[in-house]
């Protein structure tokens, strides 16, 4: 044998010798350490974390609560797209191998080895359930070979569907989102099985690293890697090539906020997650509970909208305050994205309101950098609102220019310069038979402020505390037809509890003799101080209690008769319910039941219903009686506004402007739903003239009743027994038929009027039928009468 050839077997031996070597050392290790590996009952019994959910009565998700975003899916409801593109970045023969990829192996050795260091990796999914379940992220071969050996194992107990089905649930991929129903849901705001091509194979690149190629984060290198696992998928014959060739030009909405289900509730959700942890601590956030709350969908959105614009028409009215903040822009050009996104990080979207980076302003031109890459020039109608601030005259620290940080919002095709407002809003409706609220909007922006301004926010109610104080009249004995002066009147410290008082009507009128249904309507101070004077203002106090106010909150002085106390939405909610539900006292409630992760019920409220007697708050003539006066608030006060733009005669309510415009209310009703609609500041300061109720919180009220009362038939209570009908003369010469109680007589029209002393004692007359009855008109018979111009309250 020649020399050369004693060579070639010698190396022949050796290379079989090592191999031998290292199949027995491989045995060896095998034998030793197989037995000593964890048992994967924690994967054939596999109990995934699932966090708490909060639904809309309708059923539409509106919040989740949880360390980990996950949404179990089973492996028979995942879209065929979704577990193509899957095996086809992280492991294309999942459904041959053992668990270990022989030929991937050896492919990523070969392109380390080609590549002059670690380039590729060749862990499979059975490989990366292992790590995930039962090992640490340590790049070490001790690791890698139990990895391995775990893997076999997995293999061995469970069938390829149920580890996929398991990876597919488990899989971290960035934004808190575990598996990919949860990542679909957080990024795309839709369920998995509706995802298209370009989305599964977004999403499919997410498990390589969910921080470097998230598309909220990363948005450039995310499209990189989608386009990668695309390719993967047309190599492998998942796609054809019209899909290749259209999925990367499909437009992906991202969601930035991962708080962001479609319904904007983030109030109500956080008002359900803590109802839910209060009753069940243990594990609430873990145990797949689900909660299911009492608001509509549509109607939840319309109070966002309504809430939206009448908070953005108040700031418009106010005109631009300038540049949110400035950054520092020096050697940034449009062209360095990564640092000006960079820039951008501390500034979130507000909805619609979108920040943005100047990066050159003139007075007829700003283009400004947005999040995402887009370069925007705002010329034309989209500089008006900020034109101001674009002259060389505005302050220096607030003037538009190179680095100013602003707001905009796109409307239609154009983009226009907004800003965040200041001021703050809420608006909560409910229907007024069982308390269930409808919709709640807890302030403009929850990312912006957590603090819910309709359970939190005590507020003085103003002008619309008056159908409280004139009720607790009717009860001493007024009647809608008792006339009282609208005089100046002075009012000693010792009646006010601090200091004289001369108090005004808003506009500074005075319009004498008048009705207490007149002077309603009107919102006429003078009539409610000598109204409160009159019946006393400790029974006054004492009386708003049965519409579950708190006595400490409106001390009694005179100054209670134009809502000096403090109330809550919330509060205005269930005691204007009392008048729109024949006198009533219903809590309102925002939960409905609470579910575990099977279906069954844990926990459901039974709400009392009006018509209990047990519940009864006042007199059923005297509710009717004050829905009556309330409506005329609507018809010919200080909310026509509502009358015209909703075109019903069934709707009542009443306007709140406290002293120096400081906060508005309007509070009204149709018989089936009740709202409360509030703006202010959260430290309470000055709106600005003419920022009345009418003005400021009434449009919100209707934008909201343009949604709920579609479709919705016109009704009215039924009158009670026990109501007389008399001629009643108002003091301009008007004479009109008026209801008011059968045992009383209006008091005389004098400056200080007292009540019937005989009556006053007096129990109610029986009331026949104790549960309110709605009457309801047919369309045919509505007729369209005029309603007069829109007055201030």
């Amino acid at each position: 044998m020649s020399a050369p050839a004693r060579w070639i077997l010698y190396s022949l031996l050796l290379i079989g010798g090592a191999v031998l070597s290292a199949a027995a050392l491989a045995g060896i290790v095998l034998i030793l350490a197989y037995p000593q590996l964890p048992s994967v009952e924690v994967l054939t019994d596999y109990q995934p974390k699932i966090p708490l959910r909060v639904y809309s009565s309708d059923g539409h998700l509106i919040g989740e609560f949880g360390e980990e975003r996950r949404d179990f899916v089973h492996i028979k409801d995942v879209p065929a797209v979704m577990i193509q593109a899957i095996l086809a970045a992280e492991d294309e023969r999942f459904y041959q191998h053992p668990g270990i990829d022989t030929l991937g192996v050896l492919r990523a050795a070969y392109s380390n080895f080609v590549g002059g260091g670690k380039r590729q990796g060749a862990s499979t999914i059975t490989m990366q359930v292992a790590r995930n379940f039962f090992l640490s992220s340590e790049k070490t071969l001790t690791r890698k070979l139990y990895e391995m050996l775990l893997a076999f194992k997995i293999e061995h107990n469970l069938g390829k569907d149920q580890i996929l089905e398991i990876y597919l649930n488990q899989i971290y991929l960035g934004q808190r989102a575990y598996g990919f129903s949860a990542a679909a849901q957080i990024y795309f705001g839709k369920a998995l099985k509706d995802v298209t091509v370009a989305e599964a194979a977004m999403l499919a690149g997410l498990p390589k690293a969910p921080s470097a190629y998230n598309p909220v984060a990363n948005p450039k290198r995310a499209q990189l890697r989608q386009r990668y696992v695309l390719r993967r998928m047309h190599e492998l014959n998942f796609i054809d090539d019209a899909q290749l060739a259209a999925a990367p030009a499909e437009t992906l909405h991202i969601k930035r906020d991962v708080n962001d289900f479609g319904v904007r509730a983030q109030y109500v959700a956080e008002m359900a997650r803590q109802i839910a942890a209060e009753r069940f601590p243990d594990d609430v956030y873990s145990r797949g509970l689900r909660v299911i709350t009492t608001i509509d969908r549509g109607e939840q959105q319309a109070a966002y909208q309504a809430v939206r614009r009448g908070v953005m028409d108040y700031d418009r009215r106010h005109g631009y305050r300038g540049a949110e903040a400035y950054v520092v822009l020096k050697d940034v050009s449009p062209e360095n994205d990564e640092e000006l996104e960079e820039l951008l990080t501390d500034y979130d979207d507000s909805d619609d309101l979108l920040p943005a980076i100047v990066l050159e302003a003139t007075p007829k031109l700003v283009r400004a950098y947005l999040r995402g890459g887009e370069v925007l020039s705002i010329g034309g109608d989209g500089l008006k609102f900020a034109a101001r601030m674009l002259d060389d005259k505005a302050t220096p620290n607030k003037r538009l220019r190179r680095g100013a940080v602003i707001r905009v919002q796109k409307s239609d095709k154009s983009w226009q310069i907004v800003q965040l407002p200041e001021v703050e809003a809420a608006f909560v409706a409910a229907s007024p038979i069982d308390g269930a609220i409808r919709a709640l909007i807890g302030g403009f922006d929850f990312n912006r402020s957590k603090f819910n301004h309709v359970t939190q926010a005590w507020r003085q109610p103003g002008s619309s505390f008056k159908p409280f104080i004139y009720s607790a009249g009717l009860e001493k004995g007024y009647t809608p037809a008792s006339v009282i002066p609208d005089e100046p009147v002075s009012i000693s410290a010792e009646e006010t509890g601090s200091q004289a008082w001369e108090p005004k009507n808003y506009d500074g009128k005075y319009d004498g003799p008048m009705t207490l249904r007149t002077a309603l309507a009107k919102s006429k101070n003078m009539v409610s101080i000598r109204l409160l004077r009159a019946i006393g203002t400790h029974y006054a106090q004492d009386y708003v209690t049965r519409f579950g106010f708190d006595a400490d909150k409106h001390p009694p002085y005179l100054t209670l008769a134009l809502g000096a106390g403090s109330v809550t939405p919330w509060q205005q909610l269930a005691a204007y319910s009392v008048f729109a539900n024949g006198g009533y006292r219903i809590e309102p409630y925002i939960v409905r039941q609470i579910l575990d992760d099977k279906g069954a019920v844990l926990a459901a409220i039974q709400p009392a219903l009006a018509g209990d007697e047990s519940l009864r708050a006042i007199d059923a003539r005297n509710a009717w009686l004050m829905d009556s006066m309330m409506h005329d608030v609507v018809r010919r006060g200080t909310a026509t506004r509502a009358a015209a733009v909703l075109k019903r005669g069934d709707l009542a309510g009443k306007t709140g402007t406290t002293n120096d415009y400081i906060d508005a209310w309007f509070c009204g009703y149709q018989p089936t739903v009740v709202g409360i609609a509030w703006i202010g500041f959260d430290q309470p300061r000055r709106m600005g003239n003419g920022e009345t109720g009418s003005a400021a919180a009434l449009p919100i009220w209707i934008g909201f009743m343009e949604k709920a009362l579609k479709g919705v038939p016109e009704s009215w209570q039924e009158a009670p027994a026990g109501l007389v009908s008399i001629k009643a003369e108002d003091p301009s010469g008007k004479t009109n038929s008026e209801l008011i109680y059968k045992e009383y007589l209006p008091p005389p029209p004098a400056d200080e009027v007292e009540p019937p002393k005989q009556e006053l004692n007096q129990a109610p007359a029986p009331v026949r039928d104790a549960k309110p009855k709605l009457i309801e008109r047919p369309a045919a018979e509505k007729s369209a009468t005029a309603v007069p111009a829109e007055k201030k309250n």
